[in-house]
Protein backbone atom coordinates (compact mmCIF):
# COMPACT_ATOMS: atom_id res chain seq x y z
CA UNK A 1 0.00 0.00 0.00
CA UNK A 2 1.37 3.25 -1.11
CA UNK A 3 2.39 5.94 1.81
CA UNK A 4 0.29 8.80 2.09
CA UNK A 5 1.72 12.12 1.36
CA UNK A 6 1.34 13.97 4.54
CA UNK A 7 2.09 17.84 4.44
CA UNK A 8 5.57 17.76 5.74
CA UNK A 9 6.40 15.60 3.13
CA UNK A 10 4.70 17.50 0.40
CA UNK A 11 6.58 20.80 1.77
CA UNK A 12 9.83 18.95 1.60
CA UNK A 13 8.95 18.04 -2.00
CA UNK A 14 8.57 21.36 -2.90
CA UNK A 15 11.44 23.08 -0.83
CA UNK A 16 13.78 20.20 -3.18
CA UNK A 17 11.58 21.24 -6.24
CA UNK A 18 12.24 25.04 -5.45
CA UNK A 19 16.11 24.39 -5.10
CA UNK A 20 16.73 21.90 -8.25
CA UNK A 21 14.66 24.45 -10.95
CA UNK A 22 15.45 27.86 -9.70
CA UNK A 23 18.17 27.93 -6.67
CA UNK A 24 18.36 28.27 -2.93
CA UNK A 25 17.81 32.42 -3.33
CA UNK A 26 14.63 31.66 -5.29
CA UNK A 27 13.16 29.11 -2.30
CA UNK A 28 11.65 31.44 0.04
CA UNK A 29 8.56 30.31 3.06
CA UNK A 30 6.40 31.81 0.71
CA UNK A 31 7.58 30.57 -2.25
CA UNK A 32 7.92 26.78 -0.85
CA UNK A 33 4.39 27.24 0.83
CA UNK A 34 2.61 27.86 -2.86
CA UNK A 35 4.63 25.32 -4.30
CA UNK A 36 3.48 22.31 -1.75
CA UNK A 37 0.15 23.83 -1.82
CA UNK A 38 -0.02 24.74 1.68
CA UNK A 39 -0.60 28.45 3.49
CA UNK A 40 2.87 30.18 4.78
CA UNK A 41 1.14 29.19 8.26
CA UNK A 42 1.37 25.70 7.55
CA UNK A 43 4.17 25.44 6.28
CA UNK A 44 5.53 27.33 9.64
CA UNK A 45 3.86 25.06 12.05
CA UNK A 46 5.94 22.38 10.49
CA UNK A 47 9.33 24.12 10.08
CA UNK A 48 9.01 27.23 12.06
CA UNK A 49 11.72 28.83 9.92
CA UNK A 50 14.24 28.48 6.55
CA UNK A 51 16.83 27.17 8.75
CA UNK A 52 14.37 24.26 10.23
CA UNK A 53 13.38 24.07 6.34
CA UNK A 54 16.97 23.24 5.45
CA UNK A 55 17.66 20.98 8.43
CA UNK A 56 14.67 19.28 7.65
CA UNK A 57 15.70 18.84 4.33
CA UNK A 58 19.09 17.45 5.63
CA UNK A 59 17.41 14.85 7.72
CA UNK A 60 15.53 13.78 4.45
CA UNK A 61 19.15 13.36 3.11
CA UNK A 62 20.68 11.46 5.73
CA UNK A 63 17.58 9.03 5.80
CA UNK A 64 17.56 8.51 2.19
CA UNK A 65 21.60 8.18 2.41
CA UNK A 66 21.02 5.76 5.07
CA UNK A 67 18.77 3.19 2.88
CA UNK A 68 20.55 3.53 -0.15
CA UNK A 69 24.06 2.49 2.32
CA UNK A 70 21.76 -0.41 3.61
CA UNK A 71 21.13 -1.54 0.21
CA UNK A 72 24.82 -1.08 -1.23
CA UNK A 73 25.93 -2.93 2.09
CA UNK A 74 23.19 -5.80 1.34
CA UNK A 75 23.75 -5.95 -2.52
CA UNK A 76 24.65 -9.52 -4.04
CA UNK A 77 27.15 -7.81 -6.22
CA UNK A 78 28.81 -6.13 -3.63
CA UNK A 79 29.18 -2.74 -2.51
CA UNK A 80 31.77 -1.93 -5.70
CA UNK A 81 29.56 -2.60 -8.41
CA UNK A 82 26.29 -1.58 -6.50
CA UNK A 83 27.94 1.96 -6.05
CA UNK A 84 29.17 2.25 -10.04
CA UNK A 85 25.74 0.73 -10.98
CA UNK A 86 23.60 3.03 -9.00
CA UNK A 87 25.99 6.44 -9.95
CA UNK A 88 24.68 6.89 -13.46
CA UNK A 89 21.30 7.31 -12.04
CA UNK A 90 20.26 11.01 -12.01
CA UNK A 91 17.01 11.59 -11.23
CA UNK A 92 16.00 8.76 -8.11
CA UNK A 93 14.75 10.40 -5.07
CA UNK A 94 18.20 10.24 -3.15
CA UNK A 95 20.29 12.05 -6.37
CA UNK A 96 17.26 14.78 -6.10
CA UNK A 97 18.02 15.26 -2.63
CA UNK A 98 21.60 14.94 -3.42
CA UNK A 99 21.51 17.75 -5.66
CA UNK A 100 19.17 20.29 -3.66
CA UNK A 101 21.19 19.45 -0.30
CA UNK A 102 24.24 20.55 -2.39
CA UNK A 103 22.31 23.80 -3.72
CA UNK A 104 21.89 24.70 0.07
CA UNK A 105 25.95 24.22 0.43
CA UNK A 106 26.04 26.94 -2.07
CA UNK A 107 24.12 29.33 0.26
CA UNK A 108 26.89 28.33 2.86
CA UNK A 109 25.43 25.66 4.47
CA UNK A 110 27.91 23.96 6.80
CA UNK A 111 25.94 21.16 8.11
CA UNK A 112 25.15 20.23 4.20
CA UNK A 113 28.91 19.85 3.61
CA UNK A 114 29.84 17.67 6.88
CA UNK A 115 26.49 15.44 6.31
CA UNK A 116 27.68 14.68 2.89
CA UNK A 117 31.04 14.18 3.79
CA UNK A 118 29.81 11.41 6.00
CA UNK A 119 28.01 9.89 3.44
CA UNK A 120 31.01 9.86 0.96
CA UNK A 121 33.06 8.00 4.24
CA UNK A 122 30.75 5.78 4.51
CA UNK A 123 30.48 4.44 0.84
CA UNK A 124 34.01 4.35 0.75
CA UNK A 125 34.33 2.12 3.81
CA UNK A 126 32.08 -0.39 2.25
CA UNK A 127 33.77 -0.29 -0.50
CA UNK A 128 37.12 -0.25 1.48
CA UNK A 129 35.60 -3.54 3.43
CA UNK A 130 35.36 -5.52 0.28
CA UNK A 131 38.01 -4.55 -1.58
CA UNK A 132 40.79 -4.53 1.42
CA UNK A 133 42.88 -1.08 -0.29
CA UNK A 134 42.02 2.14 0.17
CA UNK A 135 43.95 3.44 -3.07
CA UNK A 136 41.72 0.89 -4.95
CA UNK A 137 38.35 1.88 -3.25
CA UNK A 138 39.07 5.69 -3.79
CA UNK A 139 39.63 4.38 -7.42
CA UNK A 140 36.10 3.40 -7.09
CA UNK A 141 34.46 5.98 -5.97
CA UNK A 142 35.99 8.27 -8.74
CA UNK A 143 34.93 6.05 -11.12
CA UNK A 144 31.14 6.52 -9.87
CA UNK A 145 31.91 10.34 -9.23
CA UNK A 146 32.44 10.52 -12.95
CA UNK A 147 29.64 8.53 -13.88
CA UNK A 148 27.51 10.94 -11.90
CA UNK A 149 28.93 13.73 -13.75
CA UNK A 150 28.85 12.02 -17.40
CA UNK A 151 25.15 11.06 -16.18
CA UNK A 152 24.28 14.69 -15.22
CA UNK A 153 25.69 17.00 -17.69
CA UNK A 154 24.14 14.31 -20.48
CA UNK A 155 21.29 13.11 -18.92
CA UNK A 156 22.05 9.38 -18.45
CA UNK A 157 24.69 6.81 -17.18
CA UNK A 158 27.96 6.97 -18.43
CA UNK A 159 26.94 9.94 -21.59
CA UNK A 160 29.15 8.45 -24.04
CA UNK A 161 27.93 5.34 -23.98
CA UNK A 162 26.38 5.32 -27.28
CA UNK A 163 29.74 6.29 -29.29
CA UNK A 164 32.45 5.12 -27.14
CA UNK A 165 31.55 2.70 -25.07
CA UNK A 166 28.76 0.60 -26.44
CA UNK A 167 28.67 -1.77 -23.79
CA UNK A 168 28.25 0.59 -21.50
CA UNK A 169 28.08 -0.33 -17.49
CA UNK A 170 28.51 -4.36 -18.20
CA UNK A 171 32.43 -3.07 -19.28
CA UNK A 172 32.77 -0.78 -16.52
CA UNK A 173 31.47 -3.58 -14.28
CA UNK A 174 34.34 -6.01 -15.74
CA UNK A 175 36.91 -2.76 -15.04
CA UNK A 176 35.93 -2.79 -11.09
CA UNK A 177 36.57 -6.44 -11.16
CA UNK A 178 39.82 -5.98 -12.77
CA UNK A 179 40.82 -3.31 -10.35
CA UNK A 180 39.59 -4.87 -7.27
CA UNK A 181 41.64 -8.26 -8.29
CA UNK A 182 44.63 -5.79 -8.17
CA UNK A 183 43.87 -5.68 -4.00
CA UNK A 184 44.09 -9.31 -4.01
CA UNK A 185 46.98 -10.08 -5.93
Amino acid sequence: MPRTSTAKDRILRAFEALLLSDGERAATLEAVAAEAGVSKGGLLYHFGSREALGEGLIERLERLAEADLSLMAEAPEGAAKYYIRTSGQTDSELDRTIVAALRLAQGQEERVRTVFAGIQLRWFELIKQEVADPAIAQTIILIGDGMYYNASLHGQGLGIANTAYPEGLESLQRVVERIKGLAAG
